[in-house]
């Protein structure tokens, strides 16, 4: 069923991934796998992520990429896909773990030197300064937005 998955779509799915997978093992928490669901616009409930931890914890309360990409390409499949504005959203919320309504350029510029293509302190710094983002200001929705549509 992940064969029908684009490049794309597993490079995106495997960066969420990457930001749970603590320990580089290429594994994620079973007790994560709803918050990284949720994350990538799969709006499942509990029992549904409940069902799914059945199915793939092998009792070591870990999931591995294959099995979580096998997860995503069987949820897409049975839901309708969401907007680029709702996966945005999605993701801030992820970011702001706080629910403070803004990410710090602090938080952020980790988030960029960690995860997926790592990128540079002087590109972060050049991705900041483009949204008028001061290396010590804080992101709103609205400037995380701006900053994924102008890359």
């Amino acid at each position: 069923m992940a064969d029908q998955l684009s490049e794309e779509q597993i490079a995106q799915f495997k960066e969420a991934f990457s930001l749970f997978d603590k320990e580089g093992g290429n594994t994620i928490e079973t007790s994560e796998l709803g918050t990284v669901l949720r994350a990538l616009g799969l709006n499942l409930s509990q029992a549904e992520v409940n069902k799914y931890v059945k199915e793939v914890d092998t009792g070591n309360g870990k999931v591995g990429f294959p099995e979580f990409l096998t997860l995503c390409a069987r949820t897409m499949k049975t839901q309708p896909s969401s907007n680029d504005t709702d996966a945005i959203n999605k993701a801030f919320q992820v970011f702001d773990s706080k629910n403070s309504g803004y990410i710090s350029a602090k938080e952020f510029r980790h988030i960029l030197t960690h995860i997926g293509e790592r990128l540079t302190d002087d590109e972060i710094s050049q991705v900041l300064k483009d949204a008028g983002i001061a290396d010590d200001g804080k992101i709103t929705i609205e400037a995380f937005t701006k900053m994924l549509n102008a890359n």
